[in-house]
């Protein structure tokens, strides 16, 4: 039976919504499974490229490789796509996906993961130098909407295109997908459309809401059954609280989600803390969210 990992299995209770947050909202500080460790080989970072994509026509976007120090091409690496790729890894973020990656994988506590941090797609044949907040014009059309068209994106445009370089592995279990915000709700859709090829999702502070009818989820998972899904959700009890519109309420639904995923059975941790809609949590457990995600693989 699954369950939810029980030493995850946390949250704080909701505050009023209708109360100030700002003395309540904790500063998260990232440890030291994100940062540079000495004697921890560095793998690269390759890129950015640029993709214009055909199945997600007149659109632009920079893509980035990270490659593991220990990857040979001998063996297929296990994947992990990330959206809003600018923001994982931005050395001076608070995601710092590559030097979680790059201890986590000298410790064998993940195995030997390909990255692919993917943008957003800018619409027309230019992707601009600088674009306002990180967030391409076509961010909200391609993550917010649910529907198979990002995940056919991802599964016949990104994947072929980095395994033409790359020895990627073809099991499902051994690929995860993750993001923060529309780009979470994007990395459900993706493996919720399309389980045969991603079985794992990490979910930091996840729009799963009626911005593009992302707010049909926890009615659609208790509706449907289960799918071969092992997901991670984060959020902050302060997360963009809208008690005049539970649709729009970023933490209500994504209570909604984990009570969902949790009726159904589903392979499934969460985490609530003391924060806003911020990178800040998500970025400072995800070692600790990669730990579990990977922790029996290969069985």
């Amino acid at each position: 039976m699954s369950v939810a990992y029980a030493a995850w299995s946390q949250t704080t209770p909701a505050p009023n919504p209708r109360a100030p947050a700002q003395n309540a909202i904790k500063d998260y500080k990232l440890g030291p499974g994100s940062l540079p460790q000495e004697g921890v080989p560095k793998g690269k970072l390759e890129g950015p490229f640029l993709f214009k994509s055909q199945i997600i026509a007149n659109t632009v976007r920079k893509y980035w490789v990270y490659v593991p120090a220990q990857y040979t091409p001998a063996k297929p690496a296990c994947v992990l796509v990330f959206q809003d790729g600018q923001r994982a890894i931005n050395p001076k973020g608070v995601l710092r996906v590559p030097n979680v990656m790059d201890n986590l994988i000298y410790r064998k506590e993940m195995p030997v993961t390909i990255g692919i941090f993917i943008t957003p797609g800018q619409r027309g044949e230019e992707y601009p130098d600088r674009i306002g907040n990180d967030n391409p014009d076509n961010r909200s059309v391609e993550y917010d909407s649910l529907g198979d068209t990002y995940a056919r994106f991802i599964t016949e445009e990104m994947l072929p295109e980095v395994r033409k370089s790359y020895n990627l592995t073809d099991d499902p279990a051994g690929r995860a997908i993750g993001g923060a915000s529309s780009g979470a709700i994007c990395a459900f859709t993706v493996a919720w459309e399309r389980p045969n090829a991603f079985r794992k999702v990490i979910s930091l502070i996840g729009s799963f809401t009626d911005i593009r009818g992302g707010h049909v989820y926890p009615d659609l998972i208790r509706k449907s059954d289960p799918k071969p899904i092992r997901i991670f959700l984060q959020d902050g009890i302060y997360d963009n609280r809208n008690p005049d519109n539970p649709k729009r309420d970023w933490h209500l639904q994504n209570e909604a989600m984990v009570a969902a995923l949790k009726e159904k059975g589903y392979d499934m941790a969460y985490v609530f803390g003391e924060g806003n809609h911020s990178d800040n949590h998500g970025g400072a457990i995800l070692p600790e969210i990669l730990r579990w995600m990977w922790r029996d693989y290969p069985k």
